[in-house]
């Protein structure tokens, strides 16, 4: 795929309400680590409290399908949302975090900047630029988007929940908006924050983006 091209959301019959919820806080995100898809790091207590807290926030509404990461700061997550609707846990390794490579587990203090602007300095002009050892943003939209493909084949008028990463939640959203990936610079998706998309026949539009309010 070009590194321009961006991938389209079809149109379509009836809705879907996707959630996408980032896992909650781990021990490399109290310390300010660089943590990608090769890092399986679990909850921290505080991650873990989010992440029940997170649950009974959602526990009335009517899910039909939980997806997550098979890292483990993600499915902890999901299985604590998974607690409330009797459902399992569906484990999709298309949902990892980006790979970052040489960067994976260096504290963001050594970046010299903040970690987005760092990861532009590789990718400046092309979204196809791989990190040192690592993914594009390019390589990250093509198997994350497979999933969404995936989810809006099958579930008409339903609503289901991804529990992910940073850059997997960015790229789904970004993509579903027709947005450059490079945009990602100008969004932050907090630990345990939900974001909500819908698609319907016209597209999709962001209900809502980063909550942490519960």
């Amino acid at each position: 795929m070009p590194a321009k091209q961006q991938v389209r959301v079809s149109q379509r019959e009836g809705s879907l309400k996707l959630i996408l919820v980032r896992h909650g806080e781990t021990f490399w995100n109290e310390e300010k680590r660089v943590q990608g898809g090769d890092s399986d790091i679990e909850l921290n207590d505080t991650g873990q409290r989010q992440a029940q807290r997170l649950a009974f926030f959602l526990k009335e509404e009517p899910i039909a399908a939980i997806l997550s990461s098979p890292l483990r700061r993600a499915r902890e997550t999901a299985e604590a949302i998974a607690g409330y609707h009797h459902l399992p846990v569906q484990i999709d390794p298309r949902l990892r975090e980006l790979k970052v490579g040489q960067l994976e587990g260096l504290l963001l203090s050594d970046c010299g900047t903040t970690f987005s602007h760092y990861l532009m300095q590789w990718w400046q002009g092309s979204e196809a630029a791989r990190l040192p050892q690592g993914e594009s943003l390019v390589e990250l939209q093509q198997r994350v988007w497979s999933v969404v493909r995936e989810l809006l084949g099958r579930y008409k008028d339903e609503t289901v929940v991804v529990v992910s990463h940073y850059f997997v939640t960015l790229v789904i959203i970004l993509t579903a908006l027709d947005l450059p990936l490079a945009q990602f610079i100008k969004f932050r998706v907090d630990p345990a924050s939900i974001s909500v998309l819908e698609f319907r026949d016209f597209g999709a539009r962001l209900l809502t983006f980063n909550d942490t309010s519960y």
